[in-house]
């Protein structure tokens, strides 16, 4: 029976490996591996070792737990159960080969399987419920309380990352609800309609239910959790007042109370800041909330003024939401009326009929308006000349319209009228000059010398602004005048305004100039109609004909252009570590012509980039290193395939992210020192740095028992530490003091130095008789010299003058080892 079950367990097995073999390449020859593979998922084929003669079968050890096996004939690594990441995420198996006697063939082999995380595992809030407190007009957006839960899932992965937010709020009377959520904090703040309409008179307890999903919120599959959040609403006393009115140009003693505002907290300290950055604000807040205005008012420099009280604490940090202070500036009549213009200039034809309007006189009055104040009416006083009539003209009273009263202008009688108008407001008067020019009538059309100026053949590449030609128009009407002057312009032939004709005032002869660049590609010929208008509108009964249009072709002719760029500057972001063969990004070049564009890279200066010819795709070809060049610059060059002198260039700059690739490391001069003996109470300051960008380090002594005992290590900033003896029965000598330094990266890096500390007898200066590098040293030949000449002098002048008579070089070597003995004993006694 045993039997039969097995041989239906191998059937299984052979099936289940049927169906994942052929294409998927999960057979082979034994050798160390890596799989991995999803937690759950119960019976499954994970690979089959093939065997290679002797070997006849197989054998499995290690960490597989009752789930992971081995059929031993046929080499079929499989689970049959469910693995679970959360139990175990790492399975270590030595698997070898085995001839007929049981003989290890091959191997042991090392099997690693990597437990793949699945979202099995609910999100959990730490509290069933949760309470808080929020004041009445409390800032949008400042929390007030925090919800927290936690997954048992891969934090790396989506699976435990958490997202919050507010399922249910009862009650909720708006159609907003009055309170938000972080959705990745948890932090719970009054939303921008709870900050204006939280109130406890109308509703002082409001119940959220708060709910937490894994996945980050962005799959129908995610698990989710809730919590109740009971919140109380207290009563603020921080409320604006109601919008300020101020008389300008007050005479009171100032500074005048104008109102005042109370903070709900005790002892804060007020103050006003600015919506605009005036040059002065001409208010104060005193530590009562009193408001003041310090300085009359004038509302013609400024109207009104929007500012904010602010209470804050003794740390400086905002206790209320700031108030809105709304003033303005109430009007009087304090500014007499100003013309608009020094002189009004008008120009009337002298066949204008009765009633025509004529043109307006334009003048201000800086007080408020809409207001009586700056209420302004129009008076003409007098007339220069009187020809034919005195009364020539009107002017409406409340617009300053002038009009004609009479058809009976004549240039011949009078080319010239000069006005002047009395404007007045309720207290001030002004005098504004009007001067009218009677025009002749524009009765006759320009007329073309030429009908047709023929063509013109012109390269594509010619300057913008080329004058192509000249053409003339004559005008009958008056010189100098609207009903002379010619406007040319391009009728038809130009849908896109290539060619521009400018008219020399003096002569009114037309300059063609192309106002865009030519391209034959897209135009090689242009039949050109202009026409020739008057600025002044004709009179009745004439009109424009033929007379008065020319025509004018232009043909284009083709130029070899060079390649042109999509992007004159290509940018782009990497991290510095991706991948050799990474492709970065395409450029893209077209030539005007349809030639083969061919592309190339000029100034790769570190060799890091290379590019496809054909298709401008850009790729990396060696290491990025952001510590060597943060932003790199290289050229793309765009030719063409038959004729490479034909070429542009664009600019593609490559901006390096940092990654954590640079561990930490010591940055100091020199090595820390402690005085003997010690008094305790001693500190010294240790320094790391390294390479990589906004680096922060923590440091740690490591964990045995020596080191704990004698040493202590603490935080001074984010790259200093301070190390520090525990107690003051130090030796005379030099320390190892095993140190780690562990940067923020992602992932961390640290590195372990072994910090030499000198713990020695100091001189008056604070600092050690002799460097530690060298009492543990053998001196050279002329460190031995030196030392021996202050020896010398110490122990007197006899014994000096006998070392100084030895003459001979083999004398000296022999005498070597005796001046080190020496020193050392004399160094000792020094110290």
């Amino acid at each position: 029976m045993f039997k039969l079950c097995g041989l239906q367990f191998l059937l299984i097995i052979h099936s289940a490996l049927c169906q994942n073999l052929g294409d998927l390449r999960v057979t082979g020859p034994l050798k160390d591996m890596n799989f991995s593979v999803l937690e759950g998922g119960g019976l499954r084929v994970i690979y089959q070792f093939t065997s290679e003669p002797p070997a006849v079968s197989f054998r499995a050890t290690g960490e597989k737990d009752g789930i992971i096996d081995l059929v031993p004939r046929t080499g079929i690594l499989y689970l049959n159960g469910s693995l679970d990441r959360e139990t175990k995420a790492l399975h270590r198996l030595q698997v070898d080969s085995l001839d007929e006697k049981g003989n290890i063939v091959k191997g042991p082999y090392t099997v690693t399987i990597l437990v793949e995380d699945i979202n099995d595992n609910p999100p959990e809030f730490d509290q069933v419920k949760y309470t808080g407190v929020v004041r009445q007009n409390s800032r949008p957006g400042k929390p007030f309380m925090y919800v927290h839960a936690t997954d048992r899932d891969d934090p790396t992965t989506p699976h435990a990352q958490l997202t919050y937010s507010i399922l249910h709020h009862f009650p909720n009377p708006y159609s907003e609800m009055l309170f938000q959520i972080d959705n990745v904090t948890g932090a719970i703040s009054p939303s921008k309609m709870g900050s204006y309409y939280l109130d406890p008179q109308k509703q002082d307890t409001f119940t959220l239910v708060v709910t937490v999903k894994d996945m980050a919120g962005m799959t129908m599959n995610a698990f989710a959790s809730s919590a109740d959040v009971i919140i109380t609403v207290k009563e603020s006393l921080w409320k604006a007042p109601p919008t300020i009115r101020i008389q300008e140009n007050s005479t009171q003693v100032h500074p005048v109370n104008i109102s005042q505002v109370r903070s709900n907290e005790p002892d804060v300290i007020y103050d006003l800041f600015e919506k605009e950055k005036l040059p002065r604000l001409p208010f104060s807040i005193d530590q009562n909330g009193v408001i003041y205005v310090t300085e009359p008012l004038d509302r013609e420099e400024k109207d009104a003024y929007v500012f904010f009280a602010v209470t804050k604490d003794n740390k400086g940090e905002l206790v209320d939401k700031p108030l809105q202070i709304h003033v303005i500036v109430e009007d009087i009549n304090d500014n007499p009326p100003v013309c608009q213009q020094a002189l009004t200039v008008i120009e009337v034809q002298e066949n204008e009929g009765v009633g025509s309007n004529i043109g307006t006189v334009l003048a201000t009055d800086m007080d408020e308006k809409d207001t009586l104040n700056s209420r302004l009416q129009f008076k003409i006083k007098s007339q220069i000349p009187a020809v034919p009539a005195n009364n020539l003209f009107f002017i409406q009273q409340d617009t300053g319209i002038l009009q004609l009263t009479s058809r009976s202008l004549n240039k011949r009688a009078a080319s010239s009228y000069s006005l002047k108008v009395l404007v007045t407001d309720a207290v001030f008067q002004t005098f504004c000059d009007v001067q009218i020019h009677v025009i002749d009538i524009n009765d006759q059309i320009p007329i073309f010398e030429k009908s047709d100026y023929h063509n013109v053949t012109v390269a594509e590449n010619v300057p913008v602004g080329t004058v192509l030609q000249r053409i003339q128009a004559t005008d009958g009407d008056e010189p100098a005048t609207g009903s002379s002057y010619i406007i040319y312009q391009v009728k038809e032939g130009d849908p896109n305004n290539t060619f521009i004709i400018e008219t020399d005032p003096e002569t009114n002869q037309g300059f063609i100039r192309i106002n865009k660049a030519l391209d034959f590609e897209a135009a090689p010929v242009y039949n050109l109609v202009i026409n020739a208008t008057n600025p002044e509108p004709l009179v009745p009964g004439v009109q424009y004909n033929s007379s008065s249009l020319t025509l004018f072709k232009v043909f284009v002719t083709n130029v070899d252009e060079p390649p042109v760029f999509h992007k004159t500057v290509y940018n782009k972001e990497v991290s510095e570590d991706i991948p050799v063969n990474t492709l970065i990004m395409t450029v893209e070049a077209y030539d005007p012509e349809g030639a083969t564009v061919r592309y190339s890279l000029e100034g790769d200066i570190r060799k890091w980039l290379k590019i496809d010819s054909t298709t401008g795709q850009i790729y990396t070809v060696s290491t990025l290193d952001r510590e060597q060049q943060e932003k790199y610059t290289v050229d793309v060059v765009a030719s063409e395939l038959n004729n490479a002198s034909q070429k542009s260039k664009t600019t593609l700059v490559l901006h390096l992210r940092d990654v954590n690739d640079n561990p930490p490391r010591l940055a100091m001069d020199y090595p820390p020192f402690f005085c003997y003996p010690l008094s305790g109470g001693e500190r010294s300051v240790i320094q790391a740095t390294d390479a990589d960008e906004h680096s922060t380090f923590t440091f740690s002594l490591t964990d045995d028992m020596n080191t704990r005992n004698n040493w202590d290590i603490s935080k001074v900033n984010t790259t200093h530490a301070y190390l520090s003896p525990k107690h003051a029965n130090f030796e005379e000598k030099v320390y190892d003091v095993p140190v780690i330094i562990k940067d923020n990266g992602k992932p961390p890096l640290e590195s372990k130095v072994n910090l030499k500390v000198n713990v020695c007898k100091c001189s008056s200066e604070k600092s050690c008789f002799v460097e530690v590098q060298r009492q543990h040293s053998r001196p050279t030949a002329g460190q031995a010299v030196g030392i021996l000449i202050g020896v010398l002098l110490i122990i007197g002048c006899v014994i000096g003058a006998v070392f100084l008579h030895m003459k001979y070089k083999q004398k000296n070597e022999k005498k070597s080892h005796q001046k080190d003995v020496k020193d050392k004993s004399e160094l000792n006694r020094l110290a």
